[in-house]
């Protein structure tokens, strides 16, 4: 039986009969069913889709938990799994922390400390946990708000360490920089965008970059210029690989556009301008504290694009190349929605988008059309997480702590709410080797039938 189980939390005080009965039918020893490895933020593919089969959609103390390891201070960044080995970043006081743990019980196998200088944002909106780790099976790679990347071996070994504050200009972000790198074969991709938060000052920086994964050397750099200003500097999304038969390509989302890259030169490929009031794709007026949280979801021939606060959606046609200024180029739009999540990234799954709003409100549309499937509430609370999907479910999680699971599909329907027992929840829930993992404020949780 896991020990690292807390018999203080008022949730998993204890493991019932049916924890004992699993393991007495799985041999000690035994690690659980392989699956999928989920080795970075949105997964193997970076769009929030597991394969694997038969994950449950409720649990308890007394049903499918596997074990809970505490956690030595709240983060909101996700786990990142390979094989019999997770991967979580966390805040603990001043220093910001990576652990790895066992996959099969929970135990901390060894923990670094990568650096410090750990700030929370204001209103709760999380710390400088907040950016998730990703690993190749051979090593991990760690970004902290503070600026700090790193790498190490998965054996907990330092490989390198950089300060991208001071390598590519100081960091001026309002809630820090909670962008996350990209692993993508040989390289790390990042985003960093953002500058001064002042009416007066023009100053504001835009760089896409490209590292050698091994070395942590800059491969190249590139200026992302835009003519945005106040919070418009701010962008919080991650940039995503985009992949289809025929394409590969680096999206950046921020300072009121998106931009693809080449992921050989950094060359812009084509930019979607527009996305902040008074234009034809948002006719609203313009605000200046429109900053991007949510990056865009991608699917195959489609790439689905959240704004920010009132702001669109909108879904760009990917199955042709695309170039140059988007937003004159209508036919290359599939549809635009006046609604965004704001937070949360579009999830899509066969032919439908879903899009969890910062509310609890799930909406679903065609992934063809955008019209609406439905609009429907879950839970009332502010939702910080981005849905993912699994066997037919879709998951998500509020802050308060409670974690719902809807069913996939035209027909809404809430199969589960699972509460965690009031711990805070800003981390999306994952899904890697037969188990979905939940990291709250105060725990990682491992659930698997």
């Amino acid at each position: 039986m896991p020990t690292n189980v807390s018999p203080a939390n008022g949730l998993f005080r204890r493991f019932t009969i049916q924890a004992l009965l699993f393991l007495v039918i799985v041999p000690l020893g035994m690690t659980p069913a392989t699956g999928d490895n989920w080795p970075q933020w949105r997964g193997p593919r970076g769009t929030g889709i597991s394969t694997e089969k038969s994950i449950p959609t409720r649990w308890s103390s007394s049903e499918n938990l596997a074990w809970r390891t505490p956690l030595p201070g709240q983060g909101g960044a996700t786990p990142a799994v390979w094989d019999d080995r997770v991967f979580v970043t966390s805040a603990d006081g001043d220093a910001l922390v990576l652990l790895c743990l066992n996959t099969k019980d929970g135990q901390v196998l060894w923990r670094q400390t990568v650096g410090d200088g750990n700030q929370d944002a204001r209103a709760g909106e999380g710390n400088s946990a907040s950016p998730s780790p990703a690993t190749d099976g051979k090593h991990v790679w760690v970004f902290f708000s503070t600026g700090i990347l790193a790498c190490y071996t998965v054996d907990g070994q330092p490989v390198w360490r950089a300060d991208v504050g001071e390598r590519y200009g100081t960091l001026d972000i309002q809630f820090g920089m909670t962008s996350t790198p990209v692993l993508d074969g040989d390289y790390l991709y990042l985003q960093l965008i953002h500058g001064p938060m002042k009416r007066d000052d023009d100053t504001r920086i835009g760089k896409i970059i490209k590292l050698d994964k091994t070395t942590g050397k800059t491969v190249w750099e590139l200026d992302r210029i835009t003519d945005v200003v106040f919070e418009c500097k701010h962008s919080y999304a991650s940039p995503f690989i985009y992949q289809d038969a025929e394409q590969r390509f680096l999206v950046a989302h921020g300072a009121d556009c998106t931009t693809a890259h080449d992921l050989e030169t950094g060359r812009e490929l084509w930019r979607l301008s527009g996305l902040n009031g008074t234009t034809n794709i948002n006719p609203t007026r313009h605000d200046p504290t429109f900053r991007f949280v949510a990056s865009p979801g991608i699917a195959n021939g489609t790439i689905v694009i959240p704004t920010a606060k009132r702001g669109p959606t909108v879904a760009l046609k990917v199955d042709g190349r695309l170039t140059g200024e988007l937003q004159d180029q209508p036919d290359v739009l599939r549809w635009t929605l006046p609604q965004t999540p704001d937070v949360s990234i579009p999830l899509v799954v066969d032919d439908l988008v879903y899009l969890l709003h910062k509310d609890g409100r799930l909406q679903c549309v065609d992934v063809k059309t955008g019209d609406e499937v439905y609009f429907e509430r879950t839970h009332t609370v502010q939702h910080r997480t981005s849905p993912l999907y699994a066997d037919g479910h879709i998951y998500f999680c509020g802050k308060d702590g409670v974690c719902t699971v809807v069913k996939a599909g035209r027909n809404f329907e809430v199969v589960a709410s699972n509460a965690m027992g009031g711990e805070s929840i800003t981390a999306s829930p994952i899904v890697a080797g037969g188990t979905l993992y939940i990291r709250t404020y105060e725990a990682l949780y491992a659930i698997r039938r």
